[in-house]
């Protein structure tokens, strides 16, 4: 499975269930490697995602609104450092205001970057702790960074009956 996948399924899945999935967490060795059975099943087929994976429903209103996956998918060394500003103002903008219509999202930390911030928790989900980190790995105080984002509420429309939530966008076919 790419990093990218890995990346994506990963983000989404803790973001909308507060845990990585067991077959994230194998495949990016976190989790202890199943002992091999014998060859008796064979493969599993390819999962396919479940309309409470809201994941690829946010990637496909992104691309709906934005076209966000074709942009990343593109290459863009070809074009000017100017054209690709002008083309990623506007996509910044469609991004923003289609999370923004979906999802409620706050800061981790409410306190202004690069000022000296009181920690609640060393949770590493919550704090990623930088610089010079004590062995044991908590600490009570340090400069905020990035105050980091969290998911305060999520609003996403239903799935249509039988709707396959693993197409993210449809391919579009003009016929002539």
């Amino acid at each position: 499975m790419s990093r990218i996948v890995l990346a994506f399924r990963s983000f989404f899945a803790i973001l909308f269930t507060g845990k990585m999935p067991a077959e994230i967490a194998q495949e990016l060795g976190f989790s202890p490697q199943k002992k091999s059975q014998p060859a008796a099943k064979p493969a599993p087929a390819v999962r396919v995602a479940q309309p409470s994976d809201g994941a690829l429903q946010i990637l496909g209103i992104l691309q709906r609104d934005s076209r966000l996956i074709d942009f990343l998918m593109e290459d863009i060394t070809a074009y000017s450092d100017d054209q690709v500003g002008a083309a990623v103002r506007d996509l910044q903008q469609q991004c923003r205001d289609s999370l923004g219509r979906y999802l409620r999202l706050g800061p981790v930390i409410d306190a202004v970057e690069g000022s000296p911030t009181k920690l609640d928790t060393n949770d590493p989900a919550i704090v990623k702790l930088l610089g010079n980190v004590p062995v044991s790995g908590k600490a009570s105080s340090g400069v905020l960074r990035h105050k980091g984002w969290k998911a305060e509420k999520i609003d996403l429309p239903p799935l249509a009956p039988g709707a396959n939530a693993s197409v993210i966008a449809p391919a579009e076919v003009e016929i002539e």
